[in-house]
């Protein structure tokens, strides 16, 4: 098909704005996929996905849409992750992509993603084509997300299309308007093979497969390709496209997104971002690919049998070719043994790839509470990077702790302005600007306690870390939505908590705090162990400790085997000396005993902290 005739475009929106039901209705009218096969959000294909209700991964499909005008084009389309914790699959879905249309829901109107991908597209220099959804829902007010969309982004009330993706109105004209306004492949189809990997994953059968944009030139299905930034050259087993499934094909062109299956068995040859050229006549300049994703929570993942350490490392690395935002690194734990230091974009990611290795490789894992990274300065001068607490050097030669902050961005009716500013303040935010994303100083009473309005914050990442988003939505009956972005490293008091169990400090339940806030977090951390770990012959102390300093302690009680039970009747001295009998007997065992078994609820207690 001509250059000319081909449209790249994805579709970005806030979590649940209906990406995904408008993919299927595009699936649907350009006949992609017969109606006996089509399911509901037909481009979810995972298991979890389909749970949950969510997009975890960006997926492609190609189009062939018979315009108004009397010709046939081909329509690229990416649907993308609406959270926050994948906005790296929704970035290397833009950098793919003329085009994007952007997704608001006719019933909750600008959420905090939904600037935030309209900021990525620009910056990606894309054709943004506004689209308001759900006009079927009785309680959708399109004059209203209308006016927030003049007022937050500057588009025109013409440039903006009003469909329902359930229904299926308005979404012809929504592709009669991708093919008018979207521009076509720019690229040289004479010039040397150059093409984008912008996802990949691993079969059994194929090796690793490349997801890839052609950005020039052309390539056949019997070449030879070479990687550009590991220099690894493979042969093409096969070429094609999706539709969703993949489709076999004798090559791909410049401006077409499809696929190559490398046959490489080495998970980390095949890097997201790489440019993939022809090794007979490669090109000299690889493409500019992504900025690396840094991740922001790591948590520590060790299996539960140690002999399936082998297991988890070669399931890490074939998730990592699937999801370029996990890293991870070898760790060995006093009480956990050998595993590995995960670093993820968030808690869902986090949660997400968890669940991935458990359902998809069959793993029995132990994580611990997640953490951030820190900037650790000696005195010596020299400065540090920790993602372990457990890694902190000793207390006297420390100059400065800094952790990480973000500037985090919330949206909510501005009958939750309190609620919001009492919850941030109290994890240490500081307030940067607020405002209304719709006329509202005109408005007096209800309008304006109605009318949406933006607050910015600073505020430290490990606040925000675990139970924020929960009591945001608490407070707020769910209205608020927010979306984060790293900003620097800052100064902090801040203090290694040491839990002990039976005297015995375990590694795995170590935590960074807030000096002001270490004692209260040890008694609930205490606190909470206690009704988690499981009662012994014997009592066990279990301690909360700053350096040598004890902040908080409790104790398991012991079981007791009810020796009184054949006594009836008689004098008190007999129950007496039974008693007296059976603490002697313990004293003896106490010596004796091993370790405690700490089970896996008792490492994620921290979750659910007060």
């Amino acid at each position: 098909m001509s250059q000319d005739h081909v449209r790249n475009f994805c579709i970005i929106a806030h979590i649940d704005h209906g990406k995904s039901t408008l993919a299927d209705r595009l699936i649907e009218i350009t006949d992609a996929v017969s109606e006996r096969k089509m399911t509901a959000q037909h481009l979810d294909t995972m298991e979890l996905e389909q749970e949950r209700g969510i997009t975890i991964k960006a997926q492609a499909v190609r189009l062939q849409y018979p315009a108004e005008n009397g010709v046939d084009y081909q329509l690229n389309l990416i649907d993308t992750p609406g959270h926050v914790d994948f906005s790296y699959e929704v970035s290397r879905s833009l950098a793919a992509c003329e085009g994007a249309v952007l997704l608001v829901d006719a019933t909750q109107g600008i959420q905090a993603q939904t600037i935030a991908n309209v900021y990525l597209a620009l910056e990606n220099d894309l054709e943004i084509i506004p689209v308001i959804n759900k006009l079927d829902m009785p309680a959708a007010q399109p004059e209203r997300v209308l006016t927030e969309l003049e007022q937050t982004f500057g588009f025109g009330a013409d440039e903006v299309l009003q469909i329902s993706a359930k229904t299926g109105d308005g979404v012809k004209e929504l592709l009669e308007q991708i093919v008018t306004r979207v521009e076509p492949p720019v690229g040289n189809v004479d010039d040397k093979f150059r093409a984008l990997i912008f996802d990949s994953k691993y079969d059994q059968f194929k090796g690793v497969i490349a997801y890839v944009r052609a950005m020039h030139g052309s390539l056949k299905s019997s070449d030879r390709v070479r990687l550009m930034g590991t220099e690894i050259e493979a042969e093409v087993l096969e070429t094609g496209f999706f539709s969703p499934v993949l489709e076999k094909t004798t090559g791909l062109k410049t401006g077409e997104v499809g696929y190559v299956a490398t046959g490489l068995k080495d998970v980390k040859a095949v890097r997201v971002g790489d440019t993939m050229t022809v090794a007979s006549d490669p090109a000299a300049d690889a493409l500019p690919g992504y900025a690396a994703q840094s991740p922001m929570v790591f948590t520590g993942i060790f299996p539960t049998e140690g002999e399936d350490y082998p297991e988890l490392r070669d399931a890490l690395e074939k998730l990592q070719l699937n999801d370029a935002a996990l890293v991870f690194e070898p760790e060995s734990s006093a009480a956990l043994g050998f595993g590995f230091r995960c670093g993820f974009l968030g808690l869902l990611h986090m949660d997400i790839v968890q669940e991935r290795l458990e359902r998809e490789y069959g793993l029995g894992l132990i994580a611990t509470a997640p953490s951030v990274s820190y900037e650790v300065l000696l005195k010596s001068g020299e400065s540090i990077t920790i993602d372990n607490p457990s890694k902190l050097p000793d207390h006297n030669n420390l100059s400065d702790i800094l952790e990480p902050w973000v500037n985090i961005t919330i949206v909510s009716p501005g009958r939750y302005i309190g609620a919001i500013m009492e919850l941030v303040t109290g994890k240490r935010g500081e307030y940067k600007k607020m405002e209304y994303l719709e006329s509202a100083s005109s408005e007096e009473g209800e309008a304006k306690r109605d009318a949406r309005v933006l607050l910015e914050y600073d505020i430290p990442l490990s606040e925000i870390l675990v139970d924020f988003h929960d009591k945001l939505k608490s407070g707020t009956q769910g209205y608020a939505s927010m979306d984060y972005s790293m900003i620097d490293n800052r100064v902090a008091d801040l203090v290694k908590l040491d839990v002990l169990v039976n005297h015995e400090p375990v590694d795995a339940l170590s935590m960074m705090t807030h000096r002001d806030e270490a004692a209260s977090y040890g008694r609930s951390l205490t606190s909470k162990l206690k009704d988690l770990i499981p009662r012994q012959m014997f009592a066990v102390p279990i301690q909360a400790a700053i350096g040598g300093k004890i902040v908080a302690r409790t104790d398991v009680k012991a079981l007791r085997k009810n020796v009184l039970a054949k006594c009836y009747g008689g004098d008190v001295t007999r129950k007496r000396k039974l008693l007296e009998q059976q603490k002697k007997g313990k004293k003896r065992r106490m010596k004796m005993v091993g370790s405690i078994e700490v089970p896996q609820e008792a490492f994620m207690a921290v979750l659910s902290l007060d």
